[in-house]
């Protein structure tokens, strides 16, 4: 039971912070019900930075709702056009929402497009500030090497007991 313990803890750890630092990628927690119900509240969805001109109708984003500011918004791209100045932009809307957004989105707002997203794991990872998440994941580490390194010695000592017997 202790060995599914720390499986579940470790891979849960490895989705929501691991994976994506090694990726590249950014960690947000879906806040609303406007993505549901392919991602409801508390979702955690994991982001990859995507070039303007590779985004096509159907992509999810997740973007700034005013430029340069840090709150964000994940919502499927509905049309892909461009604006007098001949600039690309994005029309919006949350899968749950029957308008779309009001406000076109322009590249500059963008974080990225959807990677992957895991339901309910948002809520664990926003109470975990980042701090205790680095602490828990060498907690893992160390505590699945402590358990490599003890499997190890037992079965070392049950060798050497079995050759007693053998040769005794």
């Amino acid at each position: 039971m202790t060995w599914l313990v720390i499986l579940f803890v470790s891979a849960v750890v490895t989705i929501a912070v691991l994976v994506p630092r090694l990726a590249g990628a950014t960690p947000y927690v879906v806040l609303t019900g406007s993505m549901e119900p392919q991602m409801p509240p508390g979702t955690l969805v994991v982001v990859m930075p995507v070039a303007a001109d590779e985004i096509t109708t159907g992509t999810v984003l997740t973007y700034q709702i005013e430029s340069g500011k840090p709150t964000v918004v994940t919502h499927r791209v509905t049309s892909v056009g461009v604006d007098g100045k001949g600039e690309l932009r994005f029309g919006t809307r949350g899968d749950a929402n029957r308008e779309p957004d009001k406000r076109q989105v322009i590249p500059a707002q963008i974080k990225g497009e959807r990677w992957y997203y895991v339901p309910y794991l948002g809520y664990v990872t926003s109470v975990i500030t980042g701090e205790q998440r680095q602490i828990g994941m060498v907690t893992v580490v160390v505590g699945l090497f402590g358990y490599a390194g003890y499997m190890f010695v037992g079965a070392q000592r049950d060798r050497r007991r079995r050759r007693e017997v053998r040769d005794g």
